[in-house]
């Protein structure tokens, strides 16, 4: 006698979770990384104001000599905390190469004020590449965002795109131009105290109005590829061919 067949459980097959808590933690992980994200997050931008009071205050009560030693120490802890936490790791490294850098500076010049020299150079140097990537029609804040994310660089074939791309990007020339200048003439000064202020005062202020800016380019640049994405095939050979057909002479 033949049996019935087994009922069979489709409701398996495409398992899904109830608990949202296991939803709403999927999405982040599909959720690409934020600028800030990737550039440390909020502590880290914190962290790397640290080494520098630290410097300052051991300095002025303790020496030049403590003051290097104090501010290293410090950047290996904040190093060796952020990797145990798991957190970026290139941050972390760049930042701890940055005060290692700084105070060995200060202790060839002899003197507290060159532990800013670094700083105010590498201003000077990084506003005048991403003054010249605005030349050459490569604003680097653009560059940088879709090699970052992947996205590839088809916006610099929009006009309106690139044009935002420079904006964010020339903020960014400003923000390091203003750096360059109040902090190379505090440093001539010998205002070590002030120049330290600058240094801080001059960080997270201006960065997050240079983010900011970013922020608004990222999401101009995406709203214009939906846009050219729902006018169709905008491939050169798609545009060649419309020209074609456009001035073509009437037979």
């Amino acid at each position: 006698m033949t049996q019935p067949a087994p009922e069979v459980n489709t409701a398996d097959d495409n398992p899904k979770s109830d608990d949202p808590a296991e939803e709403n933690t999927a999405a982040e992980e599909e959720r690409p990384p934020t600028l800030l994200e990737q550039m440390g997050g909020v502590s880290g931008l914190l962290y790397s104001s640290v080494p520098v009071v630290v410097f300052v205050l051991a300095n002025a009560f303790f020496g030049l000599t403590v003051g290097i030693w104090s501010a290293i120490g410090v950047a290996v802890a904040i190093t060796v905390a952020r990797i145990a936490r798991k957190e970026p790791l290139q941050p972390a490294i760049s930042g701890f190469f940055g005060v290692a850098i700084a105070a060995f500076i200060a202790y060839r010049t002899g003197s507290a004020k060159g532990f800013f020299l670094f700083g105010i150079w590498t201003s000077l140097a990084y506003g005048g590449v991403f003054l010249a990537s605005v030349l050459v029609r490569w604003p680097l804040v653009g560059v940088i965002w879709s090699t970052l994310n992947g996205h590839g660089q088809g916006w610099r074939q929009d006009k309106k795109s690139r044009t935002a791309y420079d904006i964010a990007t020339l903020t960014f020339v400003a923000v390091f131009a203003a750096r360059y200048v109040v902090q190379k003439w505090l440093y001539d000064e010998d205002a070590t105290g002030w120049l330290a202020f600058a240094r801080l005062a001059m960080g997270y202020p201006l960065f997050a109005v240079a983010l900011g800016v970013t922020v608004w380019a990222v999401r101009r640049a995406q709203v214009r590829h939906k846009e050219l994405e729902v006018d169709g095939d905008d491939s050169d050979a798609a545009v060649e061919a419309r020209l074609r057909e456009k001035y073509a002479d009437p037979a």
